[in-house]
């Protein structure tokens, strides 16, 4: 089996558009939550977003291009030409049919759909873009990836909800430990900020509901929480074998070790009581890694800020871990970022790399209120100063889908 390693890695999010002002806003507790700006919601009960801020996207493609693409897929293509400009990754002289993309994506081009809804509607069938199905459909941030480099190796798209970019930099993981690919650009991509999709999260009750702090609305694990905050963004990780990564003298920032995926089987938005199936994700992952539970140092949790959910995650790391649990540090940076929901767990896999490299944890924020059946270390308010040897990200999606990823620092400058 071959180790996996990820040398390059490109973001755009809500806390930034490049890795070191990502990581400095982290950091610092800075909040990427406001009052929304795209559309108006004096009708609907939730009022904030992680909204992504100085996108332009004639900045990584061409006018006419990005006239063709959903916001989704510019923001994919953006984190991959970041991704693959910080990996030092010479295209050319690679073999391209051993080069793979797997990317995650929960809801895909939701802003197409809605403005070419309106284009029917008002102007008619003949008035609707030629490119609005190429626009809609989910795998199309996969699929321009590919072309825009040339990658002829596996091109697939993963749809798990919010679990879907660590399947995808898991299932890319598989391919890489294989031998099905030498390198693999992964992640996940999302631009749900739409009042359609708004509109179907409040019918749920799911998003949170603050009036007035609008930059504390996502309060992870804290007894006052009202529901998650709505983000988007992409995330997209070069991984390479650990060879390939060798023979060209890249710099690698962490090794992905471990991945473990599995279903609740139980019900479409709300997690099984007791966390089983989070639980055995995590289980999985650890086993595929080789580590063991007390090794774990840092995690990075689903921590959506909604009841059952942080409740259900608490306990599933309690059962896990046991005693342990307690001097891990976790931390849900989604109190920064928002729930970037199908990109999430790119946005997350990256703080993790960095956590390991740069030898810091980020806090949780927004943690005023302990919650009496959320009682472990969620880092609160303060990042922490700490050598992450062995870092772990759990997303968990509606439809019962549990995916988990384990992190690890290399042993020692020879591996690399």
């Amino acid at each position: 089996m071959q180790r996996a390693v990820i040398t390059g890695m490109g973001l755009i999010s809500p806390l930034g558009n490049n890795l070191d002002e990502f990581w400095n806003n982290l950091i610092a507790g800075k909040s990427g939550i406001g009052l929304l700006t795209r559309f108006d919601t004096t009708d609907l009960p939730t009022k904030v977003a992680a909204e992504v801020k100085d996108f332009e996207p004639t900045n990584w493609m061409s006018k006419k291009e990005s006239r063709h693409m959903d916001r989704f897929s510019q923001f994919a293509i953006a984190a991959a030409k970041i991704a693959v400009q910080d990996a030092k990754l010479d295209l050319d002289q690679e073999d391209k049919e051993r080069i793979g993309t797997v990317m995650g994506c929960g809801i895909g081009g939701v802003t197409s759909f809605e403005d070419q809804k309106e284009v029917l509607m008002s102007k008619g069938s003949s008035r609707v873009s030629p490119f609005f199905v190429p626009m809609l459909i989910g795998n199309m941030a996969a699929g321009h990836i590919s072309i825009e480099f040339g990658l002829q190796g596996s091109s697939m798209t993963v749809v798990t909800a919010c679990a879907s970019a660590t399947n995808a930099i898991g299932e890319a993981l598989r391919m890489i430990q294989h031998g099905e690919a030498d390198v693999v650009l992964c992640g996940g991509t999302e631009a749900p900020i739409t009042k359609l999709a708004f509109a179907g999260f409040c019918s749920m009750k799911a998003m949170s509901t603050e009036s007035e702090l609008f930059d504390q609305a996502c309060r992870p694990f804290d007894k006052r929480r009202s529901g998650f905050v709505m983000g988007e963004g992409a995330g997209v990780l070069v991984l390479e074998s650990l060879e390939h990564a060798k023979a060209r003298g890249a710099h690698v920032y962490a090794e992905l070790a471990g991945y473990g995926s599995t279903s609740d089987a139980y019900h479409i938005t709300t997690p099984i009581p007791g966390g089983s199936g989070a639980i055995r994700s995590m289980s999985l992952a650890l086993k595929d890694a080789g580590v063991s539970t007390d090794s774990v140092d840092y995690i990075n949790a689903h921590g959506t800020g909604t009841g059952p959910n942080d409740v259900t995650e608490t306990v599933a790391v309690k059962s896990l871990l046991g005693d342990h649990a307690y001097k891990v540090a976790i931390s849900s940076t989604k109190s920064m970022t928002g729930h970037l929901m199908g990109a999430a767990g790119a946005i997350e896999a990256i703080i993790c790399a960095l956590a390991i490299q740069r030898g810091a944890v980020p806090a949780t924020i927004n943690y005023g209120e302990p919650d009496p059946d959320c009682d472990l270390d969620y880092v609160p308010n303060n990042s922490r100063q700490q050598e992450v040897n062995v870092a772990m990200s759990n997303s968990l999606g509606f439809g019962g889908h549990n995916a988990t990823i384990v992190l690890k620092k290399l042993a020692n400058d020879k591996e690399i």
